[in-house]
């Protein structure tokens, strides 16, 4: 019993916030059975992330620059990015700057799920772990993913050099703020509290305004108002 408990506290974040942001698709819902195919894809890239992070770590030593920017933020994002441009980019439903959110939510969050299953269960968890890591690292991969997805988003519906620029947008700045936020817990561990909140509430906001702007300029937009005025 307190294995299952255990078990569903650590799946419970990652499911409520990727069941967030799907609802947040104002206008074309995208197929469950995509975003799920999606997220065990984020669960099943976790093995190879982490024998690659094991081979960078051996080589590049314990600097907390190198792991926060090479192998935690540039390894994760990198392998996220990849899977999305391969598998979602030129999909049929990839068809409003919406989704490139919702996938690439959905791809984050079942890697930092399964990453948190292997936390709860790999040192003594309690209730108190678990909410700050649902607060702090799952919720971070998620914002993450949305800054990945707003700017997938773009570059989908681009051509010629924006198209590429907003490509690499997509990898680069989560890739940024994935390794500004590693830094932060590597670098002060006696005070990251104080600096970790409003990095989080930062994040939040940004997130928040990419979710509402890829909205606003989904194509479905219009077609939907004029079904409402024809209703």
């Amino acid at each position: 019993m307190l294995i299952f408990s255990v078990l569903a506290a650590a799946i419970a974040p990652g499911v409520a916030l990727l069941a967030y942001f799907y609802w947040k698709d104002r206008y074309d819902t995208e197929p469950l059975s995509m975003v799920v195919k999606m997220f065990l894809t984020g669960v099943l890239i976790v093995l190879p992330i982490m024998i690659v992070q094991r081979g960078l770590m051996i080589w590049l030593g314990e600097s907390p620059f190198a792991f926060s920017f090479i192998v935690s933020a540039g390894v994760e994002e990198f392998f996220k990015w990849f899977v999305l441009y391969h598998i979602i980019y030129n999909h049929t439903e990839f068809d409003e700057p919406y989704d490139g959110i919702v996938y690439a939510t959905a791809v984050s969050l079942g890697f930092a799920t399964l990453e948190n299953v292997m936390y709860a269960f790999g040192e003594p968890a309690t209730f108190g772990t678990l909410l700050v890591r649902a607060l702090l690292p799952v919720s971070g991969h998620a914002l993450f993913g949305v800054f990945m997805g707003y700017f997938m988003g773009r570059a989908k519906f681009q051509e010629g050099r924006k198209m590429r620029f907003f490509l690499w947008i997509s990898f680069l700045f989560p890739f940024f703020w994935h390794g500004l936020y590693d830094f932060i817990m590597q670098s002060v561990p006696r005070s990251w509290i104080w600096l970790i909140v409003p990095f989080m509430f930062l994040l939040w906001y940004r997130g928040i305004r990419y979710v509402n702007r890829a909205n606003s300029v989904s194509p479905f937009r219009l077609l939907k108002r004029e079904e409402e005025v024809k209703s």
